[in-house]
């Protein structure tokens, strides 16, 4: 734990950015199994919110592991301080007043949990895109589960790591067979009923 620092107050605060944009900023985050379609529906999201007019970014598994992540493995602890750092990140995206949409497989409650912890309520949007594993498997895009059965990639979710579902998220986007810009689109109207956004 660092010490002898003292948190700076600005001026400019959350509530002034978030006039400004005139928008409530949030995390949106889409947990689930690889290949649910999660990284997909959070790209039409994104491109919904900004047909709205509204300041978005779009946190991705793959993209942030090529850098603020790219020292990191997939055991058990390397996948928590993933989610860790990423949390911290989201949470300085919602201080700045931006919507965040996040894409990760975040297999450990506690871990989400965590995100929750360091933003007020109402911010962080649980979705989780609850995909059967078999649609998974059969989409299979990366081609990561024919080697995670083939033994060429251990600790792979849902096949040799936990997957601990959402119990209460504030979406349960469950599976349909229909395109991703109909379940983005269902998405959509889920949050913007509910209030979310």
């Amino acid at each position: 734990m660092t010490t002898n620092i003292v948190w700076h107050e600005h001026d400019v605060n959350k509530k002034a950015r978030s006039e400004a944009l005139s928008q409530k900023p949030a995390v949106i985050w889409l947990t689930g199994l690889s290949g649910s379609g999660k990284s997909t529906i959070a790209n039409l999201l994104e491109k919904k919110l900004y047909s709205e007019s509204k300041m978005t970014y779009l946190l991705d598994g793959d993209n942030v592991r090529h850098g603020l992540c790219g020292d990191l493995g997939f055991d058990d602890k390397d996948r928590v301080e993933n989610i860790r750092r990423i949390s911290e990140v989201a949470k300085l995206f919602v201080d700045s007043g931006t919507i965040v949409i996040t894409a990760f497989i975040s297999p450990f409650k506690a871990d989400r949990g965590y995100c929750r912890s360091l933003l007020e309520v109402g911010e962080f949007i649980e979705v989780f895109v609850d995909t059967p594993i078999e649609i998974c498997e059969q989409r299979d895009p990366k081609g990561l589960y024919k080697k995670a059965r083939s033994g060429d990639i251990k600790h792979f979710t849902g096949i040799d790591s936990a997957y601990e579902e959402p119990m209460s998220p504030e979406v349960h986007l469950t599976y349909m067979d229909e395109t991703p810009e109909q379940t983005a689109e269902r998405l959509f109207n889920m949050l913007s009923t509910r209030g979310f956004i």
